[in-house]
Formats: C-alpha cells, structure tokens, sequence
C-alpha cells in the first residue's frame, strides 16, 4: 500500500499540473490510458486515477503493464485509433515508471547493468480530436509505425526479467541486445521512411543502391560505401529513447545525426537516466526548453522496448514553443555540461563496450 500510496502523489502532481495549464477539467476526459512496466497494483492504477479525480462511469479504460521502454507509442498507437473513429474525445495518456520492484541485488553483470540505467519518472499527456482545441495544441500526430519481434528467440530474450543463479530477480540485458534492435530498427524505418521523407529523397536513396551494386558486379570490387538516407529532409529534431549511450550513439550513426541532434537525448541520459516510456518525452521536453521547437517543424521520435520492439512516430509542432515551466526548468542553463561522466557505466556498462558494428543497417537495407 506504501508503494502505491507514492505512486498515487506522483500522478496526482503531474495530472494535476496538466489539467491546471490545460483548462481541461477530470469530468470532461473520455479515454484514460496508464502505462508502467514493473508495478500492476490492485486496484489498478488506472482505477486509482478515476477514483481520485471521479471521473465519468463511462470513461474508456485501458491499463498497459510490461510493455517496457516503447509503451509510450503503444499507448499513443491506442488513443489514435480511438480518435479516428469518434468525434471530440480528450484522452489522458499517464506514462512512469517504478524500480521498486526491479531492483536487482545479485552479482551478475547483465543485471546490475539495469541498476545503473534505469531511474523512476513519468509523465501526463492530453489528446484530442475536438476542433475548438486546435489553438491550444502543441503538436499534432502525422503518423506511428509499430514493429515487434517477439516472435524471434534473440530478440524475445535478450531484455528479460528473470531469476538468477542465486535465485535472485533482476532485468537481463543480453549482449545481443543491439543486434535485435539494429533488426526491430530497420524494419521500423523501411515502414515508417515512406511516410515521412518526401519522394525525391527517396528515389536518390533507391537510385544510389542500385547504382551502387551495378557498380560492384560490374567491377567485382569489395563493398563501398554504402548509401545513407538523409532523414533531415522530412524531420527537423530528432527525439530518441535513452536506452544508453550505445542505443544514441548507433541511431545517431546510422542516420548520420550531429552532436546537436542527439544533444537532447544525451542530456536527458545524463540527467534523469533511462525513465523507461517516458524518456522520450523528457527529450522533448529538453528541446521545449532550449527554445528549438518552430511551429512547422517535424520532431521523430524513436523508441526501443522489451519483447523485442521498435516504435516511432512524426510529431508537427504546432505554434512556437518557449519554456514552459517543465521539468528542466531548473537545470536548463547549466545543459549541455562541459564533461559527462557516470562512474556505474564505466564499471558495468560492457555493452558499450561491444564493437559499434553490431548495430548498423546492414548493406542490403532498401525502402521498397
């Protein structure tokens, strides 16, 4: 009861703070949709929102346990299709995080690892359809690609909660962790890419990989450099998940990214570490407050979870945002520092010692 007693104060503040800046009042939401991979309460947590706030008798429920890193998108994937066939609805997405019951007190490394990542946080989003809102919206969904590779042993068990030889219960993070997202990643991206990228972008890319292996048999010379699709011509900032500093720095390779757009995701990793689902959403909040968000601009997002899964989705800014009082109010001015360190990682992190090739798109990677 204690731990759902504080899990409860920390909804309570986040929704209370997006009902305050919203003018929306508990009476007038019509879906509600909680996510938290390691704790299912009784009641559920979602039920405990819609006790304390009283909401409506028929409010549409729905309460998402284990779905890991990538359950933001999932949660969004179910509010969208919601909208796409009902009028004027307000959905409440609450996405966090608890580590009470995920911490790993034995001494096998690919646990431990979780203890130095992983770190509570959360928080509340409002969606709707309702036209008469449209002045009040900062984004506005384009479109959400989902892809799962659950049904593939590697990639099924290489984020797992399991026991250990002593019995003891931690988050295994197998060394083959990059390789199934590097496979979850680009199928992703072959979805998601014709969606988002304007066609002459595409047809370069094509163009270049045909030409390419033209060349190579004609020649029979090695492998050349291979073509890179410039995502920069249909997104403008680039919101990636906090999986770890071999997670950015692999998306940030292969989509041949600068410092200043993975600085988001890094800053985040260094400040709150890896909050599960909600760390993208501490990503954008980071560009909010550098003041990078024109309205116009396409923001993608990306994120990796359990099972295995890659989920992303394009965002359209909606009207120039300024800080807004989020949660990097207090620290904005001092990101990015002058050095990061995390002593953890150095010890335990030895997935970031893994050679950076295990997560590249492979040569033969096309958009059909």
């Amino acid at each position: 009861m204690m731990l759902s007693l504080k899990w409860m104060t920390f909804f309570i503040h986040t929704i209370d703070k997006l009902f305050k800046k919203t003018g929306i009042s508990p009476s007038e939401v019509d879906v509600l949709v909680v996510n938290i991979s390691m704790l299912a309460a009784v009641p559920s947590l979602s039920s405990r929102i819609i006790y304390h706030y009283k909401m409506r008798e028929d409010i549409k429920v729905y309460n998402l346990t284990g779905m890991g890193c990538s359950a933001s998108p999932i949660a969004i994937n179910i509010v969208q299709n919601i909208l796409k066939t009902q009028r004027n609805v307000q959905a409440l997405v609450v996405t966090s995080e608890s580590l009470s019951l995920g911490w790993y007190p034995g001494k096998d490394r690919s646990m431990i690892l979780a203890n130095c990542l992983f770190r509570s946080g959360g928080c509340a989003i409002l969606l709707t359809n309702k036209v008469a809102l449209k002045e009040k919206a900062m984004f506005k969904l384009k479109c959400l690609v989902r892809t799962h590779h659950g049904a593939k042993d590697e990639s099924y068990g290489c984020c797992i909660q399991k026991e250990d030889d002593q019995g003891f219960v931690g988050v295994h993070l197998g060394k083959n962790l990059p390789k199934a997202a590097t496979r979850a990643f680009v199928e992703n991206l072959k979805e998601i890419a014709p969606k988002i990228l304007p066609v002459r972008e595409l047809l370069r890319f094509i163009l270049l990989t045909l030409i390419r292996k033209m060349t190579q048999k004609s020649t029979k010379t090695g492998a050349s450099a291979r073509p890179v699709i410039n995502f920069k011509t249909g997104v403008d900032h680039f919101c990636l998940h906090t999986g770890g500093k071999a997670v950015i720095d692999a998306v940030a390779q292969n989509l041949n990214l600068t410092e200043h757009d993975i600085e988001p995701a890094r800053m985040t990793l260094h400040r709150f570490g890896n909050t599960s689902a909600s760390s993208i959403w501490y990503v954008l909040a980071y560009m909010q407050a550098k003041k990078r968000l024109k309205r116009g601009d396409k923001v993608f997002m990306i994120s990796f979870g359990a099972g295995f899964k890659c989920n992303s989705c394009l965002w359209e800014v909606m009207r120039d945002l300024n800080q807004d009082g989020n949660v990097w109010k207090e620290f904005i001015n001092s990101y990015p520092p002058k050095t990061i360190t995390n002593p953890f990682l150095e010890k335990y992190g030895w997935i970031q010692e893994e050679d950076p090739d295990t997560f590249c798109i492979p040569d033969d990677y096309v958009i059909p």
